[in-house]
């Protein structure tokens, strides 16, 4: 897999190279800044560029970096290595994505594998999100549930939907077939009014959009 990295910390980068190198990938580029990501990203075509969104006080510089390469570089993926949690900041990096997209907790991140596991389904052109920010769908008091225009059964599958669950897993945990559990998706991106998408994540839009019109957004960190 080719790699591109964009870190500001010169210690973060050397361990990302060190550590994909070891695992077989092929880092094309090391950037400390995103000021040529774009022309880097054309220059080497990299499969992902692993983007650090840093900590929120100069994130701004980062977060626009990983739209330019999303504009001008579409079938680039972006995975997004980040300290703190942001929501909306997710729904918007999704929402722009015409390719894979992932978002990791850099502190949750116990070895190289959850890395090139989610490096893996971005180069594919999915989804990753980092596992606190699906828990935070699902559990807590900042969970699905009742208030809003989503039946039990929709409720049930927009659960399993933000775990991460394909259609015939979610039918076969369920007991429905999968034609069944494709109207339900169906009916919950129509009443969610997630837009028409040729990206394939408007999944993951529903998850996010269910949680932002029940107001039980996870709080930033």
């Amino acid at each position: 897999m080719r790699v591109l990295i964009a870190d500001g910390s010169a210690l973060m980068r050397m361990g990302l190279v060190r550590l994909l190198a070891d695992a077989g990938a092929e880092v094309v580029a090391s950037l400390d800044s995103t000021s040529n990501v774009v022309e880097e990203v054309r220059r080497t075509e990299p499969q992902v560029a692993i983007v650090d969104l840093g900590m929120r006080s100069g994130a701004d510089e980062w977060i626009r970096g990983v739209r330019r390469i999303q504009r001008s570089c579409p079938e680039t993926g972006v995975l997004a290595l980040t300290d703190y949690l942001d929501v909306d900041q997710v729904k918007e990096l999704v929402q722009n994505a015409t390719g894979g997209i992932g978002y990791l907790l850099k502190q949750r991140v116990e070895g190289i594998q959850e890395i090139l596991t989610a490096l893996e389904k971005v180069s594919r052109g999915q989804v990753f999100l980092d596992t606190e920010l699906c828990e935070a769908f699902i559990s807590g008091p900042y969970g699905i549930s009742g208030g809003s225009r989503l039946t039990e059964r929709e409720r049930e599958i927009i659960e399993l939907v933000s775990a991460g669950m394909t259609n015939h897993a979610i039918g076969c945990r369920l007991g429905i077939s999968d034609r069944a559990v494709e109207k339900h998706v169906t009916s919950v991106l129509t009443k969610l009014g997630v837009p028409q998408s040729s990206t394939g994540h408007r999944r993951v839009l529903a998850v996010l959009t269910h949680l932002r019109n029940t107001g039980r957004m996870p709080p930033t960190r």
